[in-house]
């Protein structure tokens, strides 16, 4: 009968499904294959069998087939998105979850939802459905899968934007929908799938044969890997025994003999020709904390090469390396293992047997790669590793000796009570607890000592040690054997005991790490992170080092005022150009105090990190090498990610900077051209005489170019945040009427209403940028108030501060944009951007606002139709 469990992950993952609705991903190799028409004819099979089924969103690509099924569904209307001055139409998620049917047909999941859409991309819309148990059906290509893009680009020489996590797939039932390279090429050119100028350019790039074999080999393989993966986690929840060899899944077995990298190096060979998962193992024993520090040092190196190549790397404790791997192989459902057999004596291999022979017999169905190895020229030590002190402590013997008395002096005790056999039971109390407390040493002292005890003072004739009966001397035998065998299991325990004690301790080092520095996304702070956390797990020293062009630069240091002498540059300069290890306890630059060691990704090394003691030891002991190894593991990985995300976030700035330029020279080409057509006009019409009339015309324009370029300059300056403020006490009324003033052209045929009471208090603000946003929260009222309709200029003394408002008449602003209105080029009914504006006037007024302390707010009046703009002044900034 097995033994097995099943997995608690793999029960708890089963559990999170339950609730869920249930994702089946149409996956094609290139567009065109029919996904979408395979969804569609599957969801109206779906339908005839009785289920409520709807379309979200199908894309037909205009393709009559695809359309023709999309008849007699139930298609939920799409919603409207402006965007740009663009109308995009997206998938109504809250109408979907309103209408709530069994399953809903999703096409596109890579889709990119427009801004201001709940969600970014469509796989996570198609998330929020599931989690409300709405099946969906969806399709995508497998360009499109996170960790298939970088090798779809390679050699079809195009990377999509559009991606979907492979997380995403995990739980998924994946079809394939598959049609030769060929059929497809035809069905491109018979313009079933682009229109005739796309195709042809289509089938001399993306579409050659060559790339739609590899792609169709791709979607094959990925998706045999989610079903295998899913077949292992049904396995291990109905705990099911034997391999289940649906793919490949390859294990290499690290030891610190030489030669353990070319094994390494072999797994990645082999798991790369079939496209399989490989993991690489360290079995922790007993024995292997007794090895030498070089041999601890060159498993740690394995290790770490196993982890840059790609491998999934673990260690694991074990009574034995047979054991270990045993384990892990049922664990992992491993179909190939690999390791290395060194030459050994016959009498090596009868004294210790040999791992790999036992590991053929005794794993079936598991195929053993062995590869010969060097023989050490040092033989390891085969023992368990002794006690601190060979023979133990004295306090150890001196409680054995007390406990064979104590137990002497009971039985004494006892003696004219029970059978001089039953009093040798009692010594077998002071030796198991020696033997288990103490060791091997001090369970034989207290068997030694407590058959003399029970020699001298039980067995006739007694004061003696001579024994008349030889059944007393099997008595005696047996003390000294319980001591034996009782030591020898103590040892097994507590050596295995330590062993998960420091491999949890390790665990919970790596899990406390990584929590630290995923919460940081800043490189500097990471840094800073980083260093703390290695300086206060292994009690010394840390710098963090990074290239830069007048060479090692210390972009971290724990404690804070690290410095690094000459020589440690030197070696930090090395370590950072070669991605190895140099400094003290390495084999180059030894005379620093300095050890440092790469963090490196499979392809550069990031940065180096520096650690020392102050007392002059080892910066690490060999036992903490496999610990350091991964925490660095990690440190690369939070490193990487942050220098990915600081680069996003300069795309996202240039994106904008683009989106910027673009309004500006559209602005720029009509708010010029405006004016100075004006202007030439009134200047040729100068030429028959002068008139008021033109005059104005030219002065009215200029003036307005003026008010624009001013508004450039303005922008720029915000920008640049170059603004210098000089506060004075400023009278309200008077500032509102040098601005009324200054914009009476703009505000003509408009009253201008002034409710600013003379009895208020002084303001402290610069009278220039406060000159500024005045005029232009009058400019955008006076553009966009319905015509002969008043503006409203009002005051009002609040008890934490003073307001200071612009009213219009006029259809105001979209409910739930109002903020938008101040975002620079932003295009909104109602702002100074619908009617011929620039788009910067209310941004600089939001600018100059913050530069000032003042809060700015834009909102729809409540006592009738238009908007509201409001400067608000805080106690702090109020002269009373």
């Amino acid at each position: 009968m097995s033994d097995e469990r099943p997995d608690p992950d793999a029960l708890l993952r089963q559990a999170e499904q339950e609730s869920r609705g249930k994702l089946k991903v149409f996956l094609g190799a290139a567009p065109g294959v029919g996904k979408t028409y395979e969804m569609l004819s599957e969801g109206a099979a779906r339908k005839r069998a009785g289920a409520d089924v709807v379309i979200g969103v199908v894309e037909t690509h205009g393709r009559a087939e695809t359309e023709a099924l999309i008849a007699g569904h139930e298609v939920i209307p799409r919603r409207a998105v402006e965007y740009q001055g663009r109308v995009l139409w997206e998938m109504d998620l809250d109408a979907v979850l309103a209408r709530r049917p069994a399953l809903v047909l999703v096409d596109e999941l890579a889709h990119t939802n427009s801004p201001g859409s709940r969600h970014p991309k469509r796989y996570q819309d198609v998330d929020e459905l599931l989690a409300a148990g709405i099946d969906v059906y969806s399709t995508i290509n497998i360009q499109h899968i996170e960790s298939l893009n970088d090798v779809v680009a390679s050699f079809t020489r195009v990377r999509v934007r559009e991606t979907v996590p492979d997380r995403v797939l995990e739980t998924a039932e994946i079809e394939v929908v598959d049609i030769p390279p060929d059929e497809l090429i035809e069905r491109l050119k018979d313009g079933k799938v682009y229109v005739p100028d796309e195709a042809t350019r289509a089938l001399a790039h993306f579409f050659s044969k060559s790339n739609l074999s590899a792609l169709r080999e791709l979607a094959l393989r990925r998706a045999a890997q989610a079903v295998d993966a899913q077949m292992l986690d049904y396995v291990r929840t109905h705990a099911l025994s034997g391999t289940w060899a649906g793919s490949e899944r390859i294990l290499v077995a690290v030891s610190e003999l030489p030669g353990a990298d070319g094994l390494v190096r072999e797994a990645k060979r082999i798991a790369d020709a079939q496209r399989a998962p490989w993991t690489a193992i360290s079995i922790e024993t007993p024995r292997t904390r007794a090895l030498p520090d070089a041999y601890k040092q060159r498993v740690a190196a394995t290790m770490h090469l196993a982890s840059q190549l790609g491998a999934t790397v673990m260690s694991m404790p074990a009574a034995s390396v047979l054991e270990g791997l045993k384990a892990y192989v049922e664990e992992g459902r491993i179909t190939q293992i690999v390791i290395g057999k060194s030459q050994r004596s016959k009498l090596f291999e009868l004294r210790y047997g040999s791992v790999v022979d036992r590991l053929v017999r005794e794993t079936a169905g598991v195929a053993v790669h062995v590869l010969p190895m060097e023989t050490p020229v040092e033989e390891p030590t085969r023992r368990l590793p002794s006690r601190p002190s060979a023979w133990g402590r004295r306090s150890d013997y001196l409680w054995a000796t007390l406990m064979v008395a104590v137990v002497t002096g009971i039985g004494t005790g006892l003696s004219q009570f029970l059978n001089i056999a039953n009093v040798a039971l009692l010594y077998l109390l002071p030796v198991m607890v020696a033997a288990s407390s103490f060791g091997l040493r001090a369970g034989l002292f207290a068997g030694i000592c407590s058959s003399l005890a029970y020699n001298f003072f039980f067995l006739p004739p007694t004061g003696t040690l001579t024994v008349n009966n030889p059944e007393n001397v099997v008595t005696i035998v047996v003390l000294l054997g319980v001591a034996f065998v009782t030591s020898q299991f103590a040892a097994r325990v507590r050596a295995q005991a330590d062993l998960a004690a420091a491999s949890a301790k390790a665990n919970a080092s790596l899990a406390g790490f990584l929590r630290q520095i995923t919460q940081v996304s800043n490189e500097e702070e990471l840094g800073h992170v980083i260093c703390a956390e290695v300086s206060h797990l292994f009690g010394v020293r840390v710098v963090l080092i990074v290239a830069s062009p007048e060479g090692p630069r210390v972009a971290a240091a724990n404690p804070a005022d690290d410095r690094l002498d000459t020589i440690e540059l030197a070696a930090a300069q090395w370590t950072l150009e070669r991605g190895q290890s140099a400094g003290r306890g390495s084999e180059t630059l030894t005379a620093s105090d300095w050890l440092f060691t790469p963090i490196r990704t499979a392809d550069r090394t990031l940065a180096a990190i520096g650690l020392a003691r102050d007392d002059g030891r080892e910066p690490v002991s060999s036992d903490q090498l496999p610990l350091l190894t991964g925490l660095l593991d990690q440190a690369a990985l939070g490193l990487e990610r942050a220098r990915l995300e600081h680069e996003t976030r300069d795309v996202v700035q240039l994106k904008e900077r683009d989106r910027l330029r673009a309004a500006l020279l559209s602005s720029v080409s009509h708010d010029l051209r405006t004016p100075l057509t004006s202007i030439l006009a009134a200047a040729a019409g100068l030429r028959s005489g002068v008139s008021e009339d033109l005059i104005d015309t030219i002065q009215a324009e200029a003036e307005r170019l003026n008010r624009f370029v001013a508004n450039l300059l303005d922008m720029a300056r915000v920008e640049a945040g170059a603004l210098a403020l000089k506060s004075e006490a400023i009278d309200l009324t008077d500032a509102v009427a040098s601005a009324v003033h200054d914009t009476r052209r703009v505000l003509e045929g408009h009253e201008v209403v002034l409710e600013v009471a003379p009895d208020l208090p002084l303001v402290r603000a610069d009278p220039q940028l406060l000159h500024h946003i005045l005029i232009n929260l009058l400019d955008n009222a006076g553009r966009y108030a319905d015509a002969a309709s008043p503006v409203t200029i009002r005051a009002e003394r609040k008890p934490d501060s003073l307001i200071l408002s612009v009213l219009d008449h006029g259809p105001g602003l979209p409910a739930g944009r109002e903020s938008e209105v101040f975002e620079t080029f932003r295009r909104l009914e109602g702002s100074d951007q619908s009617k011929g504006g620039t788009g910067l006037g209310l941004a600089i007024v939001k600018g100059f606002a913050d530069a000032l302390g003042l809060a700015v707010e834009a909102a729809n009046r409540t006592d009738a139709h238009g908007a509201r703009f409001s400067l608000r002044f805080p106690d702090n900034a109020l002269v009373l």
